[in-house]
C-alpha cells in the first residue's frame, strides 16, 4: 500500500500516537480477535453507514476480501508517524460513496457525524479489549486512550466538530448513539447473520476444508460475535443469548485477564503478540 505524506502532530489536546501510546499498545494486539467483528457491526447500524456499505460495498460478496481491502490502511494510519500515514487515503476512499436513504434522504459517508461515528466503533473497541480481555482500565488510561485517539482521527483530515473533548464526553455520546439512534440496519444483520445460520465459505477457502473447520468454527464465531456485542445491539439485531451464556463468557474473559496468562502472553515474541503494521510501526519508532 502506499502511504501518503501528511503533517498531523497532535495539538494541545491531544496525545501523540507512538511506542509509549496506548493505542499503539493495545490496537494491534493479536488478543483483538477475542471481541468478534464488533466494531463493524456497530458501524453497520448507523442507518446511513450501513445504507452506504449496502449500496457501494462489495462485503456482501466477499466479506473477506473486503476486510483484507479495508483494515491495512486503519492499520497505518495508527501506525504510521505524524509526517507519514494512510489517513488521507483512507478519507480519499469514500469521496464516492453517498446516495440516497430508503425514506428519501441523502448519506455521504464525509458527513462529519456518519465518519466519526465509524472512528469512534474502533475507538470503543480498544476500550471494550483492553478492559474484557486484558486488565481493567483506569479512569486515568481511559482518558489516555481518548486523548491519542483525538490525535487518530485528525489523522484524516476530516472535519472534527463531532468529536467529543473528553472520555466523560464520549462515553455519553456512545451511550447516546446506543440508545437512541442505532438501528437494525441490513447490512447489520447480513453481518452477523452466520450466528444463527453459519458462517460462508471464504472463496480462498477450498470447500473439502470448509467442511472439515466449520464445524469447529461456526459455534466459535457465533460465541465471540454474539458475546463481544452490547447487549442493546443484541437485542436490536435479535441475537440469541442466554444468561448461561453470557455467565461462560465471562469466564472466559476473566481468564484472558487473569495474570498467569498476561503473565505468558507479555513474554512472547513481539512477532506473535501484534500485528505485522503495528510490528513496522514500532520497528521505525
Amino acid at each position: 500500500m502506499t502511504e501518503l505524506a501528511q503533517h498531523t502532530e497532535p495539538l494541545d489536546d491531544a496525545l501523540p500516537l507512538g511506542p509509549s501510546s496506548l493505542v499503539w499498545r493495545y490496537f494491534g494486539d493479536n488478543r483483538m480477535y477475542l471481541i468478534g467483528p464488533r466494531p463493524a457491526v456497530l458501524q453497520n447500524m448507523l442507518a446511513e453507514l450501513g445504507q452506504g456499505v449496502y449500496d457501494h460495498s462489495t462485503f456482501f460478496a466477499d466479506t473477506a476480501e473486503r476486510l483484507r481491502r479495508t483494515i491495512p490502511p486503519i492499520f497505518n494510519t495508527v501506525y504510521g508517524s505524524d509526517d507519514r500515514n494512510a489517513g488521507t487515503q483512507v478519507r480519499d476512499f469514500h469521496h464516492d460513496v453517498k446516495g440516497e436513504m430508503p425514506d428519501g434522504g441523502r448519506y455521504h459517508a464525509l458527513d462529519p457525524e456518519t465518519y466519526f461515528w465509524a472512528h469512534a466503533t474502533f475507538v470503543e473497541q480498544i476500550y471494550y479489549f483492553a478492559d474484557t480481555f486484558v486488565k481493567r482500565l483506569t479512569d486515568a488510561e481511559k482518558e489516555q486512550i481518548w486523548l491519542e485517539s483525538k490525535t487518530w482521527y485528525r489523522r484524516y483530515g476530516v472535519s472534527d466538530r463531532p468529536m467529543p473533548a473528553t472520555y466523560a464526553e464520549f462515553e455519553r455520546y456512545w451511550n447516546q448513539m446506543m440508545d437512541d439512534v442505532l438501528v437494525a440496519h441490513p447490512s447489520a444483520k447480513y453481518g452477523v447473520g452466520y450466528v444463527t445460520k453459519g458462517f460462508p465459505r471464504p472463496k480462498a477457502v477450498h470447500p473439502l476444508v470448509w467442511r472439515l473447520v466449520a464445524p469447529v468454527f461456526n459455534p466459535l464465531a457465533a460465541f465471540l460475535t454474539t458475546g463481544g456485542l452490547p447487549p442493546r445491539a443484541r437485542a436490536l439485531l435479535g441475537l440469541p443469548w442466554t444468561d448461561t451464556q453470557e455467565r461462560r463468557y465471562q469466564r472466559f474473559a476473566a481468564f484472558w485477564r487473569s495474570r498467569p496468562v498476561n503473565w505468558i502472553w507479555d513474554r512472547l515474541p513481539m512477532r506473535v503478540r501484534y500485528n505485522g503494521h503495528a510490528l513496522k510501526g514500532y520497528a521505525r519508532a
